[in-house]
């Protein structure tokens, strides 16, 4: 899975053609959301989806490997554990958010050690 990253100046109307761009696209959103005018959004496809915005003159769009985790959320104290985890494997975190199925979604520098350093916490 993949985070894409573009701006979104005009709020709503700018999710609107963020939205429409991609559904005309066939690139369905897993989860994301917007923050102070930038649009995170999960894809699957982050090839297609960064044609479709750049085609749309909507770019330019960043599309990052994400890291998609377990996260018990009914348990207190269960981001910090996650956070702590990475924190104490040297991930840099770029930001993160949950994905349609109550998962944290993770834009990091480094996927693959943030994935092994997940992995391994839950096999412990």
């Amino acid at each position: 899975m993949f985070d894409i990253e573009l701006s979104a100046p005009d709020g709503a109307s700018s999710l609107a053609r963020i939205g429409r761009t991609l559904g005309e696209a066939g690139v369905g959103l897993e989860g994301g959301g917007m923050w102070s005018g930038v649009a995170h959004y999960l894809v699957d496809d982050a090839v297609a989806a960064s044609r479709a915005i750049t085609a749309a003159g909507l770019g330019p769009v960043t599309a990052r490997e994400a890291v998609v985790a377990e996260l018990d959320a009914d348990a207190p104290g269960a981001l910090g554990r996650m956070m702590t985890i990475l924190t104490d494997a040297g991930i840099v975190l770029l930001g993160q958010y949950s994905d349609h199925n109550n998962r944290k979604v993770l834009i990091v520098e480094d996927a693959e050690a943030a994935q092994t350093a997940v992995e391994e916490a839950r096999s412990t």
